[in-house]
């Protein structure tokens, strides 16, 4: 985490990344670590219209490999799947 994101924006984005689902609260926490700072300013209000949606969605999206309908968000899944799982290794 660096410092480039105000405390309070970083608070609230956590508070949004926790889910009702445990694998998207982990998912999303991890990238908030490693990944949101990386993000440019469309980036982010991208990951912000994320955490907008239902877990069930998600899950599909991140898990079920089903592909968002927005191109934008469908990049930014890639990319959140991505840098969590080069952390991994």
């Amino acid at each position: 985490m660096t410092d480039s994101t105000p405390a309070s924006e970083r608070q609230r984005l956590a508070w949004q990344c926790r889910r009702g689902l445990l694998e998207l609260d982990h998912l999303f926490s991890r990238f908030l670590e490693l990944g949101y700072d990386d993000l440019d300013a469309a980036g982010r209000v991208a990951f912000q219209r994320l955490l907008g949606e239902q877990d069930q969605i998600l899950n599909d999206w991140f898990m079920m490999g089903v592909e968002a309908p927005d191109p934008e968000i469908a990049v930014l899944v890639e990319r959140i799947l991505a840098v969590v799982s080069v952390q991994r290794d």
